[in-house]
């Protein structure tokens, strides 16, 4: 992968770049070993077809992320000084990427640096709700308290997507069976009832033929129009990625009737239990602001956030600077208001959360309730429609005989 960095010489000149290294964390280790102080490293989107499927290769896993968080502070509660814990826990660590990251971070920390500072010199392999939650724990001196609050914290979200992604399994299910049993009579059992009509050379009914016709068309030009969806949905991906019309796609997301309400729900709990932790952990809400716009998920959402933050900065109340939006829903509008005069602001963000998480679950069932028997019924249609086409000359030949 390719980074644009801007590095200090050894000589003090400030020199900017474009490296190739394996990732982030090695070339920042090339450059240390040589005595060169880094100010800055963005990966670069040359690597045009290569990078996206790259991109995970160096990711710490969250799992064994929330692990590791969960041993390091039993280590800290146990009176363990924070270099002994990392060298524990990296002399421990299974994951690659994980023992790299840490072996990185002991020898910082080592060397003088604090914790968040090891960890922010990851870069984008951390996210900067942990670091901060770091820095708010140095700052407070129980740093013990705080990492169990993030811990807590992507628990909670962690559980939230997957009850989420758990909702829509049934109907994706549903969904496949269906088109696996169209695609069983289109390829299989046309084809032979079309065989077995030419033989007898009669005239066909107009569905019979528009349905032997439409099962020869897929079966000569299936792999030309796979081809063509699957090039389509690839540079559609990659264009929603470089050139930013994913902002538009997640606008037009939002305006959906009934899914829109459901990811508008979903990305603010996301943005509110963040913010509600980075608060609890001593971070200022316009700090907090920043920081917790990148969990929304929701890149018109995240664009929406940062107007807030800047009508924060400039003096209004968050409540106020969210109304003023039209976008975010009214109920958390409303509560945070109520949360700001009465100065309950954490727990009213946190109950925030769990009242569209809530909507979200109920949403999504009252979904699942509805969509099975319309799937059903869909599919019963279909496979109605193709036995009477595929049946229609055969009762007209018995009439006939």
């Amino acid at each position: 992968m390719k980074y644009r960095c801007r590095i200090a010489s050894k000589s003090g000149e400030i020199v900017e770049n474009v490296y190739t290294a394996e990732s982030e964390l090695h070339l920042r280790g090339i450059f240390e070993s040589e005595d060169i102080c880094v100010m800055s490293i963005k990966r670069t989107n040359h690597s045009f077809w290569i990078d996206p499927f790259r991109r995970t290769k160096n990711r710490v896993n969250s799992k064994e992320f929330i692990i590791f968080n969960q041993e390091f502070v039993t280590l800290l509660a146990a009176g363990i000084p924070i270099p002994q814990a990392l060298d524990i826990l990296t002399r421990r660590a299974e994951n690659t990427n994980l023992t790299t990251m840490l072996h990185d971070v002991q020898r910082r920390v080592r060397a003088g640096s604090s914790i968040s500072e090891a960890f922010e010199a990851q870069g984008s392999l951390i996210s900067n709700v942990y670091i901060a939650s770091l820095k708010a724990g140095e700052k407070s001196g129980d740093l013990e308290r705080v990492i169990r609050r993030y811990i807590k914290h992507t628990k909670i979200i962690n559980l939230v997507r997957k009850k989420t992604a758990s909702a829509l399994v049934y109907p994706a299910v549903l969904m496949g069976l269906c088109s696996v049993v169209v695609g069983i009579m289109v390829f299989r059992v046309v084809p032979q009832f079309a065989d077995f009509y030419q033989s007898l050379g009669s005239r066909l009914p107009f569905m019979t033929q528009v349905v032997i016709n439409f099962s020869t068309a897929l079966r000569t030009y299936l792999p030309i129009m796979f081809s063509v969806v699957v090039l389509a949905v690839i540079g559609a991906w990659l264009w929603n990625r470089y050139y930013g019309i994913g902002f538009r796609t997640d606008q037009l997301l939002l305006k959906l009737p009934g899914f829109g309400a459901v990811v508008c729900n979903f990305s603010t709990s996301q943005f509110t239990r963040t913010l509600a932790t980075l608060i609890g952990g001593g971070i200022p809400v316009v700090s907090a602001l920043d920081m917790s716009i990148p969990v929304t998920g929701n890149g018109y959402l995240a664009q929406q956030l940062k107007k807030v933050g800047e009508n924060v900065r400039g003096g209004q109340s968050l409540s106020t600077a969210m109304a003023n939006r039209n976008t975010f829903p009214n109920v958390a509008v409303r509560m945070i208001e109520v949360g700001e005069s009465t100065g309950a602001l954490q727990e009213m963000l946190n109950s925030v959360s769990d009242f569209l998480d809530e909507e979200v679950e109920t949403s999504l069932g009252r979904f699942i309730i509805l969509i099975e028997p319309i799937l059903l019924i869909v599919m019963g249609i279909i496979v109605a429609i193709l036995l009477l086409a595929l049946y229609i000359p055969l009762f007209q030949l018995s009439s006939a005989v």
